[in-house]
């Protein structure tokens, strides 16, 4: 390791972001200070680009705001960036979308995958268990009182 990395890994603040790549679409929590009050912004949108590696590692989100894109770009490692959502994974061949930004409407739209959350999962499998083994002690006590 020389010392350009050894120096960059110093200042390398820890995240937690979820792996994404171009073409998926991300809920960024970005915030956003205004004189002394501090918010908390989302910007929803289709990643178009993932580039550099470790501390200079930055991705670009494009997203549209009526009739006209709006792209940003942040580093990973951004402490204004409070949480990073994986909304959707796309479906692209290409490492770069830019091509997207000269389509328009239905033609921009990217094949994706919706992704769901593993807990909320858990907690519907949890409640169809339950009402099935309710469903069936009420068959069997109809049972019981019809023998």
């Amino acid at each position: 390791m020389n010392f350009a990395e050894k120096a960059a890994s110093l200042f390398i603040t820890k995240t937690n972001h979820p792996s994404f790549k171009a073409g998926d679409t991300v809920s960024v929590r970005v915030k956003i200070r205004e004189g002394e009050k501090e918010r908390i912004q989302v910007f929803k949108g289709n990643v178009i680009k993932v580039q550099g590696s470790g501390s200079a590692r930055t991705f670009t989100v494009r997203k549209m705001s009526g009739q006209f894109g709006v792209e940003r770009t942040w580093p990973l490692s951004c402490p204004s960036i409070e949480k990073v959502e994986l909304v959707a994974t796309g479906k692209v061949r290409r490492s770069k979308i830019f091509y997207i930004r000269a389509l328009k409407g239905r033609a921009a739209r990217i094949q994706s995958e919706m992704v769901v959350a593993e807990k909320t999962v858990k907690k519907k499998k949890e409640k169809k268990v339950k009402a099935t083994k309710e469903a069936s002690k009420v068959a069997s006590a109809a049972n019981k009182e019809n023998a």
